[in-house]
């Protein structure tokens, strides 16, 4: 994985209204932390650090006075209405140091006719060099048969990658899918459950009955 290169300046004044100063010349405050070093505060470039950052666990090249500084992204802090970057926590690493991230799991492929696929878990805990960290990881259910379960073990890892989380978990659960008939038979039995009376639909010879006596009598001679 290339790091991604973003030329960043210190920071000297701290609270809320300066980031927003900072954000207003679009900027992003951010910190760097990591390896027993004193955090260092900095701002970064607005539009190259949001394009960057675009990536789950993104490596970035951060430099500072002229000094490199080889981080992860930790922890992006957004403004939960427009979604613009607030905040970010970088931790120090360095080249073939082993680090723990969540990596992205994407399905592929089509499973077996009339089964529904439940995707679990959509990240893993990996342990990946932190300059070799995968985009994501593959699950592939083509022609998956009703019943096929996939946990965290089961996953075909990237080479150097190694499963950190609880390899029992469940990512990938294929079923049956329910017919029409199944899910009426829930239905009524949730309604049976919950004490409602469906209204029988009257016969058609209960209809028929009703209608002659509505109609006018006829008029006798």
């Amino acid at each position: 994985m290339d790091a991604t290169k973003l030329s960043a300046e210190k920071r000297d004044s701290f609270g809320k209204g300066a980031a927003r100063q900072v954000r207003r010349a679009n900027r992003i405050p951010a910190v760097v932390y990591g390896h027993g070093e004193a955090p260092l505060h900095i701002t970064l470039p607005g539009h190259d650090t949001m394009m960057a950052l675009k990536h789950s666990n993104a490596l970035l090249d951060v430099t500072v006075e002229g000094k490199s500084h080889l981080v992860l992204p930790k922890d992006v802090q957004r403004d939960p209405i427009k979604g613009f970057i607030e905040h970010v926590d970088l931790l120090t690493v360095r080249r073939g140091e082993k680090v723990e991230v969540d990596v992205p799991v994407h399905v592929t492929g089509d499973a077996a006719p009339e089964t529904v696929v439940q995707q679990e878990l959509t990240t893993l805990t990996l342990e990946v060099e932190a300059t070799n960290i995968p985009e994501s990881v593959e699950v592939s259910v083509q022609d998956a048969a009703a019943g096929t379960l996939v946990t965290a073990a089961d996953v075909t890892l990237p080479q150097g990658a190694t499963l950190a989380g609880d390899g029992e978990q469940l990512v990938v659960n294929v079923t049956a899918a329910v017919t029409a008939e199944q899910l009426e038979a829930e239905l009524e039995a949730a309604e049976a459950e919950a004490g409602i009376e469906r209204d029988e639909p009257e016969s058609e010879t209960a209809s028929e009955d009703a209608a002659a006596d509505e109609a006018p009598a006829a008029d006798q001679d």
